[in-house]
């Protein structure tokens, strides 16, 4: 009897964090590939960050379902973001440029402020408190990141040698 309620109990619980990913997941993988500036049909450093972040979510199912399980997989996304960014790749620097990526001129930090504030909505206090920064550093790096889409730096113009252009390196 104990193995049957048991079972059921499992059963619910698998179906409920199904059907969260079902909703959820679209939406994070968007944001995870934002964050890494990876293009959105190649984005398998985004993918590894959400797995990991629902991985972490369904481990602590029974108490994430009383709070916002949508808010804390996205906290879990944006620290294993920052955490990478900062310990594998040698701080929170900018990613190299290709045009399919559409936040590569913005630095991690940047892309994370960006990605909380102007594409989850997230509040300024709600934003600093998670990245742990002062509120008027997120207010400088929304700022800054948001110029920084509107007017994208150009690509050095090539260089004119013997009358021959050639590209800059």
């Amino acid at each position: 009897m104990r193995e049957r309620r048991a079972s059921r109990g499992a059963n619910r619980r698998d179906g409920e964090f199904e059907a969260f990913v079902a909703g959820a997941a679209g939406r994070l993988l968007h944001a995870a590939t934002l964050l890494t500036a990876e293009p959105p049909d190649d984005n398998p450093r985004a993918r590894r960050l959400l797995t990991l972040a629902l991985a972490h979510t369904y481990a602590r199912w029974d108490g994430v379902r009383c709070e916002d399980p949508y808010e804390r997989t996205r906290s879990l996304l944006v620290t294993r973001f920052a955490h990478a960014a900062w310990h594998h790749h040698g701080g929170l620097r900018r990613a190299r440029p290709d045009p399919r990526r559409p936040l590569v001129h913005l630095s991690p930090q940047e892309r994370l402020v960006v990605v909380l504030r102007l594409y989850e909505a997230v509040a300024e206090k709600q934003t600093a408190a998670l990245l742990g920064l002062p509120l008027e550093r997120v207010r400088t790096l929304c700022d800054r990141a948001t110029a920084l889409l509107l007017h994208p730096p150009r690509d050095p113009a090539p260089a004119v040698v013997g009358g021959a252009k050639v590209a800059a390196s």
